[in-house]
């Protein structure tokens, strides 16, 4: 790390940058596990097991994380480590155990992937709704590649995004790193997408989601982004980006070759009228220890863009209530706000990484009391579910019935939001669907409605 530059005309340029040296990035898939230097000393059944899972789960990982981010004295308990590399206990032991079968066996590749598109099946790849609720229709037709499940929110998926830097063990959309066009949601219709938001006035808000949006050039992302700046758009306030890149390659916003021409289109969008918010994916504070880190985090406010964080509790990476509060801090200094905490989605390996709402809840608010009001901006615990997004706000006894008080943060009805109900509380729920309604109720109040929803795909 050298010294302090400064140049003129674009905005980039304008910008006190501390210079780092390019930097060449550098993966592996479960094609080149015997390649990463780091794991060989790991004990040859500790390598089979990775073997086997990222037969059935996605695997991929670059030198950053590897080098920068975990601290190898600490393995197999790094939480970095637990993030990226397969564990065993991700499979079910049947999944595992019949995947193991397959390798010790020496079965052939395409043996192989039709036993791991069996168990794939078996694992919930799309949940709440998504392939069948969320899908929106422009002059009769399916949009590719777009959700929109609440009102105001648009997500995109662009074709060019949907891989990341490296792959979270514990990802909801996991489904769409492993090759199964029909579990895939992409598009490249920039003019499809702009036809539907331009119909749709009601809409706020456009997330680009993934994947990670980050991982394609600016140029593509320019396409998709920039005609949101005419007057016809003039609807869409807010531009999200979801990434984990500033955990997994913060290189991509500082000396990537088109890393100032992001900084640029960050610029322009927020100098045209639009909020944007970059919605930054940390899931434990090692993930901003590092300088480069550190710069891209400053390059991008520098902007006018915000950075919110969001991440899910996760048992073996972050279940502990010091963890968090230690990153909403560093985060706060940073600048960042804290956005959500979400609860592991129902979904992949969720037996692996699942908590029970009960202990979610009480991290959740360890944490927040021992940040300051500028840290307790993160809601949570979380969970989006079918309905919506529900959070747990507390566990109460009332006429004598201990029950878990929740509420809408999102719902596919506007009229659930931030409506309290109740359910009876259980030590062993870790999901929405596992929770019964309190006080002798039959139902939740929106169950009848969803479900109408749900049989009309709506």
């Amino acid at each position: 790390m050298n010294s302090i530059v400064n140049a003129p005309e674009t905005f980039s340029a304008r910008i006190p940058t501390v210079e780092f040296e390019e930097r060449r990035f550098q993966v592996y898939t479960d094609r080149q596990l015997d390649r990463i230097e780091a794991i060989q000393s790991l004990p040859e059944e500790t390598l089979f097991e990775m073997k086997v899972v990222s037969s059935v789960l996605p695997f991929r990982v670059n030198e950053y994380v590897i080098n920068e981010l975990i601290n190898w004295d600490q393995v197999p308990n790094d939480p970095i480590y637990q993030l990226v590399f397969p564990q065993r206990g991700m499979l079910r032991p049947e999944h595992y155990e019949r995947m193991a079968e397959m390798h010790r066996s020496g079965a052939d590749k395409k043996e192989i992937q039709a036993v791991a598109k069996e168990i794939r099946d078996d694992l919930n790849p799309h949940p709440a709704g998504q392939m069948q609720m969320n899908l929106p229709k422009l002059d009769g037709e399916v949009l590719e590649g777009v959700q929109h499940k609440y009102r105001e929110t648009v997500l995109f998926f662009p074709s060019q995004g949907q891989t990341c830097h490296s792959y979270c063990t514990f990802c909801f959309r996991w489904a769409q790193f492993v090759g199964d066009k029909d579990l895939k949601m992409a598009s490249t219709d920039a003019e499809t997408l702009h036809g539907y938001l331009r119909n749709h006035t009601e809409v706020s808000d456009l997330l680009v989601t993934g994947g990670d949006p980050m991982v394609m050039k600016t140029k593509n992302l320019v396409q998709y982004l920039e005609p949101l700046l005419e007057p016809e758009f003039d609807h869409i306030q807010t531009i999200r980006i979801g990434t984990k890149a500033l955990t997994f390659w913060p290189y991509r916003f500082v000396t990537d070759k088109d890393a100032d021409e992001l900084i640029d289109l960050f610029a322009r969008l927020v100098e045209g009228g639009k909020h944007v918010a970059i919605m930054a994916h940390y899931n434990h504070w090692q993930e901003i220890t590092t300088e480069i880190a550190e710069e891209a985090i400053r390059r991008i406010r520098a902007t006018g863009a915000e950075i919110r964080a969001q991440g899910p509790l996760i048992k073996h990476v972050n279940d502990d209530a010091e963890a968090w509060a230690k990153m909403w801090k560093k985060q706060v200094k940073l600048g960042i706000i804290p956005y959500y905490m979400f609860v592991e989605r129902d979904t992949g390996a969720k037996n692996y990484f699942e908590l029970p709402l009960a202990q979610a809840y009480e991290i959740y608010r360890e944490a927040m009391k021992n940040v300051s009001g500028l840290g307790r901006t993160a809601r949570g615990p979380s969970m989006s579910a079918g309905p919506g997004k529900v959070e747990v706000q507390g566990i109460a006894e009332i006429k004598g019935e201990k029950v878990f008080v929740l509420r809408f943060l999102q719902g596919r009805n506007p009229d659930w939001v931030q409506r309290p109900f109740f359910a009876k509380y259980s030590d062993t729920a870790t999901w929405l669907h596992e929770l019964e309604p309190a006080f002798g109720e039959e139902k939740f109040f929106f169950e009848d409605e969803y479900e109408a929803m749900r049989k009309g795909n709506g």
